[in-house]
C-alpha cells in the first residue's frame, strides 16, 4: 500500500512552477525590441544631421590651433630673441589696428594671445548708419612686439556663409547648419533627440545575461556583418559616456531659457548665459560733463592691479555708452584647476569694477553652468579632455554608418526568408518561422 500511496500523493502533487528566470529573460527580450525600434527610428531619422554636427564640433575643439596652420601668415608672429623680447604697450597695439580697421567699423573685442607667439587678434563689426546692426565682422591681427599689423579677414560676412575662411564656415556648420537662429533651433532639437538615441543605445547595449566583457569587446576572427555589430556597440557604449554631457551642454548654449524652466525650481539662477558671466543689465554710471572713455589699456591695468591670477583671455568692448567693459581670464587656479575663470565688469568711464563673477562660487545652478562650456568644448580637462571631445565627434558618423550598415544587412537577410514563405504552402512556411525544439 505504500508505494501505492506515494504514487497517488506524486499524481495530486501540483507541477512545477515555470522557470522565473527564463520568463523574466523573456519580458527584458521584450522589452530591448522595443527599444531597439526606438533607437533606430532615431538614428535613421536624425543620425545624419548629427554626424556633421558631432563631427564638426569635433573639429572645432582645436580651432584655434587650426586658425593658426591654416593661417600662420595671420596669427604666427616670429620671436624675437629674449634680450630683445618686450611686449608693447596695449595702448600702442589698439592704436595699430584702430589705423587698419575697415571704413565705418567699430571696435568690438580683442583675444589676447594663448601663447607667446600668437597675435593679438581684434574683432570689428561694420555698422550701418542706424549703428543697430553688425554688418560684416572682420579680425585684425597684430604683432605684440612690434604693434605691426599682420593683415585682415573677413570672419563674419553679413547674412551669407560662403566667402568665409574654413574654420568660420565650419563653426556656422556646427552651431546652425548655415539655417541661422532657425537652424540653432533645429541643432538643439537634434541634441535632445541624441541623447535619448544614446541612452535607447545603451539600453539595447545591456547583456541581459550578464557577460559584460564580450558586450565590450570584439569577437575573434568574425566576419564583416559581425565586425560592424561589434564596432557600433563598442563605439557607441565609450563614446555615450562624453556625448550626453557634451550634447546637453550644447543644448543649453543654444536654448539656455529651455534649460533654466528646468533648474530653476532646485536652484536659484544669477549666471546669465554659457559664455558670460556678467549680466546684460549692468551698466556704467553716467559720465560726468567732459568725461571720456577709458582706454583699453587702463582697464587692462586695472583688473590686473586688482586680479593678477589667471591669463587675460578676451577683453569686450561697451556696446553703447552707457555699457560696461568686460574683461574674462581664464586658468585661475585659485577658484579651480578645472574650471577657474573670472569675469569683471569695469565702468568704461571711472574704471571703477563694477562686479565680479568667479567661476565656482554662484548657486548651485551657476556652478552646475559654469561647466557647460569648457564640458562641451572639452576644456575643463585641458589636453585629455580636448582630445576626448575630438573622439566622442568623431564616433558621431561612425555611428550613423554602423548604424545604417547594421539596418541594411538585417533588411537583406530576411529578404530571403520573406520570398521563401511566399513560395511555400502556408503550412511550409509557417514550419520555416517555427524556432527548433
Amino acid at each position: 500500500m505504500k508505494p501505492a500511496l506515494e504514487n497517488l500523493t506524486s499524481c495530486s502533487a501540483k507541477p512545477p512552477a515555470p522557470n522565473t528566470s527564463a520568463r523574466r529573460l523573456t519580458k527584458l527580450k521584450s522589452r530591448r525590441k522595443r527599444w531597439l525600434a526606438v533607437h533606430l527610428y532615431l538614428g535613421l531619422s536624425a543620425g545624419l544631421l548629427l554626424a556633421v554636427v558631432g563631427l564638426t564640433g569635433g573639429i572645432l575643439v582645436f580651432y584655434l590651433e587650426m586658425q593658426e596652420i591654416l593661417n600662420p601668415e595671420l596669427s604666427v608672429v616670429s620671436l624675437p630673441a629674449a634680450e630683445q623680447r618686450h611686449l608693447r604697450s596695449l595702448d600702442d597695439i589698439v592704436a595699430a589696428a584702430e589705423n587698419a580697421k575697415p571704413p565705418d567699423s567699430l571696435f568690438f573685442k580683442v583675444y589676447y594671445p594663448r601663447n607667446a607667439e600668437v597675435a593679438y587678434k581684434f574683432l570689428y563689426f561694420v555698422r550701418d548708419d542706424s549703428k543697430t546692426n553688425s554688418g560684416d565682422g572682420y579680425y585684425i591681427f597684430v604683432d605684440p612686439y612690434t604693434a605691426q599689423v599682420k593683415g585682415l579677414q573677413l570672419w563674419h560676412p553679413k547674412d551669407r556663409y560662403w566667402g568665409r575662411p574654413l574654420v568660420s564656415f565650419i563653426m556656422q556648420l556646427h552651431w546652425c547648419l548655415l539655417l541661422g537662429k532657425t537652424g540653432a533651433t533645429i541643432v538643439s532639437i537634434l541634441g535632445a533627440f541624441s541623447i535619448l538615441s544614446v541612452l535607447t543605445g545603451l539600453i539595447v547595449w545591456w547583456p541581459l545575461t550578464g557577460k559584460f566583457r564580450q558586450a565590450l569587446t570584439f569577437k575573434r576572427r568574425s566576419g564583416s556583418v559581425r565586425f560592424n555589430f561589434d564596432l557600433h556597440k563598442i563605439v557607441g557604449f565609450y563614446s555615450g559616456i562624453v556625448l550626453i554631457p557634451v550634447l546637453f551642454s550644447g543644448i543649453y548654449m543654444t536654448q539656455p531659457e529651455r534649460i533654466d524652466v528646468l533648474v530653476k525650481p532646485f536652484s536659484t539662477i544669477t549666471r546669465p548665459n554659457a559664455y558670460n558671466g556678467i549680466p546684460e543689465t549692468i551698466d556704467s554710471a553716467p559720465p560726468k560733463a567732459g568725461q571720456q572713455t577709458i582706454s583699453l589699456a587702463q582697464v587692462e591695468t586695472i583688473v590686473q592691479q586688482s586680479y593678477p591670477a589667471g591669463r587675460l583671455w578676451m577683453l569686450n568692448a561697451p556696446k553703447d555708452r552707457l555699457d560696461v567693459f568686460r574683461v574674462m581670464k581664464r586658468d585661475v587656479a585659485e577658484l579651480s584647476r578645472f574650471v577657474g575663470y573670472r569675469d569683471i565688469a569695469v565702468d568704461q568711464y571711472s574704471g571703477e569694477i563694477i562686479k565680479v563673477y568667479d567661476s565656482g562660487t554662484g548657486s548651485n545652478a551657476d556652478v552646475f553652468y559654469d561647466w557647460q562650456w569648457p564640458l562641451h568644448s572639452g576644456h575643463a580637462f585641458g589636453w585629455p579632455g580636448r582630445i576626448l571631445v575630438l573622439l566622442a565627434g568623431l564616433a558621431c558618423p561612425v555611428l550613423y554608418i554602423t548604424g545604417v550598415v547594421r539596418w541594411l544587412q538585417k533588411r537583406r537577410a530576411k529578404q530571403p526568408l520573406k520570398s521563401l514563405s511566399q513560395k511555400q504552402p502556408p503550412q511550409a512556411a509557417e514550419s520555416i518561422y517555427r524556432p527548433r525544439p
